[in-house]
C-alpha cells in the first residue's frame, strides 16, 4: 500500500470504468479515488476493448446500455482474449439488465443498479478484490513452482485450503460443511465402484465446492433474515466466482464442474446452467446429493438438524427432480445399511463451539 498527498491509502488495483455518460465516469472517479482505487474512465466502449487488450486492469465496471455497442457485446469481445478480468455490470434499472443466463455465460461476476449512492457498488468492489487477490496468489504460485507437479499441487491445495477456511470461518454453522460434503461424496463414489482417481476428484471438488462464497458480501452471506430476490441472485453467483478463482490452475480442471454445477437439478430447474439429466456433470450430481444431505442434517441459526427419517423422505421425494435417481438410490442404501460410516464422518468433522 502507498499513501497519496491527501493521506488516502492507495490500493494496488487498477479499475477501468466504461460508461458513455461522462458525468457517471466523473462521479465514479471522485468516489473511487477517495476510496484509494486507481481508476481509468472510458466513455467509448470500443476504445475500452482496446485498452483492456493492451493494458492490465484488475476490475472493470461496465455500463450495459451504451452506444455504439452494449456492455454484453463489450464482454463478448474481451472474453475472446482475456478470461481473467473481473467484470461488474452496471445497469440504470434492473429491468434493463441482460438475463442472468447471459451474465453467467459471459463470466460476468456480478451486476449492480446505478444509484446516486455508491455504497452497494463499493461492497461489490471489495468482494471482487478478495477474489482477485486469491487469483493473484494462484498465478504467482503457478509462475514460481514449475519443478514438480507434486510441489505445485501441494502449493495450490494449501493456498485454496486457506481460502476455504476463510469462507467457513465467517459462519459457525458452516464450519466442517465442505469436509463433510467431500467425505459423503467419496463415500457415494466408493459404493458406485469409482476409481481411486475419481474418488480423489470427488474429495477435492467437495472440499472446494463453495469456494466462490469468498466473493459474496458478508452482509448477504451472514444475513439472518430472509434474502431479497436481488440478494439471492448474488448468492447464486458463487459457483461462477468459484469457477473463476480455480480456472487458472490446471490441477483443478476435473474439479471445476463440481464447483460450477453442484446446484444444478436433475429436472433442469437448477443453476447456473439449468442443465438436466446426464447433461449435468456426473461428479456434480454426486456432490449435489452430498451437499443437500449435509444441509438437512446440520444445525442452522433458524432450525435444528432434521431427523434422519425426514431427510430420507426428502431424498426419496426429490429423486428424479432434484437428484439423479441412481445416485439417490445408492445414497439411500448407504443410509439404510452403512449408516455407521455416515456417523463416522459426522463425528470426525463435527462443529465444536
Amino acid at each position: 500500500m502507498r499513501h497519496s498527498e491527501q493521506g488516502i491509502e492507495q490500493k494496488p488495483y487498477k479499475i477501468i470504468a466504461v460508461d458513455d455518460e461522462g458525468g457517471i465516469i466523473d462521479s465514479l472517479s471522485v468516489f473511487l479515488k477517495r476510496s484509494g482505487y486507481q481508476l481509468t474512465g472510458i466513455t467509448n466502449p470500443l476504445e475500452a476493448i482496446e485498452r483492456v487488450r493492451n493494458e492490465h486492469f484488475d476490475l472493470m465496471l461496465l455500463d450495459f446500455i451504451m452506444t455504439p455497442i452494449h456492455g454484453d457485446k463489450v464482454v463478448e469481445e474481451i472474453r475472446k482474449f482475456n478470461s481473467e478480468l473481473y467484470i461488474l455490470l452496471l445497469t440504470g434499472h434492473k429491468d434493463l439488465a441482460p438475463p442472468l443466463e447471459t451474465i453467467r455465460k459471459l463470466s460476468i461476476q456480478g451486476y449492480c443498479e446505478k444509484s446516486d449512492k455508491f455504497d452497494q457498488l463499493l461492497l461489490l468492489i471489495e468482494s471482487a478484490i478478495k477474489s482477485i487477490e486469491q487469483m493473484k496468489v494462484i498465478n504467482e504460485i503457478n509462475n514460481q513452482l514449475k519443478q514438480s507437479n507434486k510441489e505445485l499441487e501441494k502449493a495450490y491445495l494449501e493456498s485454496i485450503e486457506t481460502l476455504r477456511y476463510t469462507v467457513e470461518a465467517k459462519d459457525k454453522y458452516t464450519r466442517g460443511h465442505s469436509d463433510r460434503v467431500s467425505a459423503y461424496s467419496v463415500l457415494i463414489g466408493k459404493y458406485m465402484g469409482l476409481s481411486d482417481q475419481d474418488l480423489k476428484t470427488l474429495k477435492i471438488g467437495g472440499l472446494f465446492h463453495d469456494i466462490g462464497k469468498i466473493g459474496i458480501p458478508d452482509s448477504i452471506l451472514l444475513k439472518q433474515s430472509k434474502l431479497t430476490d436481488e440478494e439471492y441472485n448474488e448468492i447464486k453467483n458463487h459457483p461462477s466466482i468459484g469457477k473463476h478463482i480455480l480456472s487458472n490452475a490446471t490441477i483443478f480442471k476435473d474439479m471445476i464442474p463440481i464447483v460450477y454445477h453442484h446446484h444444478e437439478k436433475y429436472d433442469g430447474t437448477g443453476y447456473p446452467g439449468k442443465l438436466a439429466g446426464d447433461d449435468i456433470p456426473f461428479f456434480a450430481r454426486i456432490a449435489a446429493v452430498a451437499d443437500t444431505f449435509d444441509a438437512m442434517t446440520s444445525r442452522r441459526s433458524y432450525r435444528n438438524a432434521l431427523p434422519l427419517e425426514v431427510v430420507k423422505g426428502e431424498i426419496i421425494k426429490c429423486s428424479g427432480t432434484q437428484f439423479d435417481p441412481k445416485i439417490a438410490k445408492v445414497f439411500l442404501d448407504i443410509l439404510d445399511n452403512h449408516y455407521d460410516e455416515i456417523l463416522e464422518i459426522q463425528n470426525k468433522f463435527s462443529t465444536t463451539e
